[in-house]
């Protein structure tokens, strides 16, 4: 009998311990120190925000931002892994915890403070529309009846929704299909933030960006609707805020073509 008692007393202990482990596990910023290294969710197909060069490295205004965060964090901007997220994937990659936080030309919107946190904005994007060259179109209302493509994920369907009730949207996964399905003639135009489609048209004389911009788009790191994510939150706030200070920001921005 004492045997069976010494043998409950042990594993009730046993599960006690357990229970104080799972509780002193810590937020976000804790997390990240402790595993020395923060993971981030950016884009790969969305110039000039992130994108690969010839040799398949990420780069871009939103890497260039991630470097200098790690750096602050852990004092070495090396310090980061890079998670390529899509417009429709990232949401679900940063709350399943596949990612620390989110830089990937994300706009803040008021649904999406529903469910996440957002940071200070680091860049004011506006919605555009990219057409072929030989297109007479000036504006939205050209496109009433007409075919324009949106990535999914994205706050473009809503304003098309909203300024041509008649339009017909194509949906793609990423930007490069969708500039894809443009040259190929499967719609007269794409609707998306003027920044990335500025990457196609500079590097593509064949297409235009029309001048008049549909939206006001600030863009914001992303954190998890969670307590445990206000220092995180707080601390890229305190970054953000001092590069915004210094001009740091606008030299960036420079250095990418998008000021």
């Amino acid at each position: 009998m004492m045997k069976k008692v010494i043998l409950a007393v042990l594993l009730l202990c046993l599960f006690c311990c357990g229970c104080g482990k799972k509780k002193d596990v810590g937020d976000d910023l804790s997390k990240i120190m402790k595993r020395d290294k923060i993971i981030i969710g950016v884009r790969d197909d969305a110039p000039p925000f992130g994108f690969r060069d010839k040799d398949g490295s990420l780069i871009g205004y939103d890497i260039d931002l991630a470097k200098i965060i790690a750096g602050n964090i852990l004092g070495n901007e090396n310090k980061v892994q890079f998670v390529p997220v899509s417009a429709s994937d990232r949401i679900m990659k940063l709350n399943s915890g596949d990612v620390d936080m989110l830089i990937a030309a994300m706009s803040i919107t008021n649904q999406r403070q529903q469910i996440l946190n957002f940071s200070t904005p680091y860049y004011m994007a506006g919605q555009a529309i990219l057409v072929n060259s030989s297109s007479k179109a000036t504006s939205l209302s050209d496109f009433e009846g007409e075919r324009l493509i949106i990535v999914f994920g994205s706050t473009s369907e809503r304003n098309l929704r909203r300024n041509v009730p008649e339009v017909k949207v194509i949906g793609y996964k990423t930007y490069a299909q969708a500039y894809r399905a443009l040259k190929a003639g499967k719609a007269q135009g794409i609707v998306a933030d003027d920044t990335i489609l500025l990457g196609f048209a500079v590097n593509d004389k064949s297409v235009k960006l029309l001048p008049k911009r549909y939206s006001k788009e600030p863009y914001a790191a992303a954190f998890r609707k969670d307590e445990n994510s206000i220092r995180l939150m707080n601390r890229v706030n305190y970054v953000i805020e001092g590069l915004q200070a210094k001009g740091r920001l606008n030299r960036m921005q420079e250095k990418w073509g998008i000021k």
